[in-house]
């Protein structure tokens, strides 16, 4: 009931309609009620809006609201006679203070659960699944090339052979929890400031699990579980590159309470090749050539994944040049039959010690091509000189 005060006198204001602080139409079935208030309690509810007033007052009105409308025997007597079936009190159990005796237990689940990650009985009893396990593998340039067969030891929680995972010892079994009757959860009331609300929390007795070990096992434990050393073989395929990961289903942590098992993550380091290098799919690498091969052109041969092969170079080639080998270079990873390219950089070899019939016959060459021998032909510096003038010098 709204109240306000004018000239003294008190005017009482028209109730909202319920139906109209839900959302929902009179036709509406219980689970679209149902519905409707957990998205605006878990909207106005005052833990998600601290010292909001307005907030307050609209999660009282949608409680209240749905007080009345999930009763079916509330809600016909809504529908015919309106507020004026319920006196002065929403349902006539003494008014709106503590929510007429309302089990808060399934929206509170609702309203806390993306606060704190979930605190229903569905995650706490449920299969969970098991935890993934991250293991590296070292592989040669060629191996990630081309893929290969590995056999790497993961160590892995697995099913304690003694008790065969109940966590007792043999002979015994684990016994129901008393405390929660099974369930994992016990159910607490708290007095709050808009009444008594219910809610379920793990039981502190058997941590969740429902069942307690009296008698552990005595290889396990009592966790029904041991660390162990397995050796799975892994297909690496070709064209996987530095750092990428393979995941294999099934093979990581076992789950819990009948949960799937985890997945297996193995990253893959490569080792640095001495003549390739790796860029996405192509391969590149640098040959050294002599003065000569440069000069007159030459057959070369060159080193590629395949092995050797021989390239022609023409005549006059310079240092830095880029020859492509086409399909020469990393298979793709999605489709091995599609292949990168090599490249190749050629550059020439200046030979640092000369005997002095070698030397003579670089100056008899010099000679016949014009070259000043010892001052060599003309420099950056000098060439600029004579473009703009011998002021460029002083």
């Amino acid at each position: 009931m709204y109240v306000v005060w004018l000239d003294w006198k008190v005017i009482e204001l028209a109730e909202r309609d319920y139906y109209e602080i839900l959302g929902v139409d009179k036709s509406a079935s219980d689970a679209d009620i149902k519905k409707a208030y957990r998205k605006l309690a878990k909207k106005y509810h005052p833990d998600m809006n601290p010292n909001n007033k307005e907030a307050e007052q609209k999660f009282k009105e949608i409680s209240e609201a749905y007080e009345i409308l999930s009763d079916p025997q509330k809600r016909a007597k809504y529908d015919q006679f309106g507020h004026a079936a319920f006196g002065n009190g929403a349902g006539g159990s003494g008014g709106f203070d503590g929510f007429g005796g309302f089990d808060m237990g399934d929206i509170f689940d609702s309203v806390f659960g993306d606060m704190f990650g979930g605190m229903g009985s569905r995650r706490r009893n449920g299969p969970t699944k098991g935890a993934d396990v991250r293991v590296s593998v070292q592989l040669s340039f060629n191996e990630a090339a081309f893929g290969i067969a590995k056999e790497i030891n993961v160590a892995l929680w697995d099913t304690c052979d003694t008790c065969h995972g109940t966590g007792a010892k043999p002979g015994t079994h684990p016994e129901t929890c008393r405390h929660c009757g099974g369930t994992g959860q016990v159910k607490f009331t708290q007095n709050t400031l808009f009444g008594s609300m219910t809610s379920v929390r793990t039981c502190d007795v058997c941590h969740g699990e429902g069942k307690i070990v009296k008698d552990p096992c005595h290889t396990c434990n009592g966790k029904g579980k041991v660390r162990k050393t397995k050796t799975i073989q892994v297909d690496i395929p070709a064209g996987i590159d530095h750092g990428q990961s393979i995941r294999i289903q099934g093979k990581g942590e076992p789950g819990e309470r009948g949960g799937p098992n985890g997945d297996l993550l193995i990253t893959v380091y490569i080792q640095e090749h001495p003549i390739f290098e790796r860029r996405g799919y192509d391969v590149y690498c640098e040959i050294p050539i002599t003065f000569v091969q440069a000069t007159l052109g030459a057959d070369l041969i060159v080193p590629t994944l395949d092995g050797n092969v021989q390239y022609t170079i023409k005549e006059g080639t310079q240092t830095g040049t880029v020859f492509r080998l086409k399909g020469k270079g990393i298979p793709h990873l999605r489709n091995p039959k599609v292949r990168g390219d090599q490249y190749i950089q050629v550059k020439i070899d200046v030979p640092t010690k000369l005997n002095e019939k070698q030397k003579e016959l670089l100056r008899q060459f010099a000679s016949i091509s014009g070259d000043e021998v010892y001052q060599g032909r003309k420099g950056f510096f000098e060439k600029v000189k004579d473009a703009f003038g011998e002021a460029f010098g002083n």
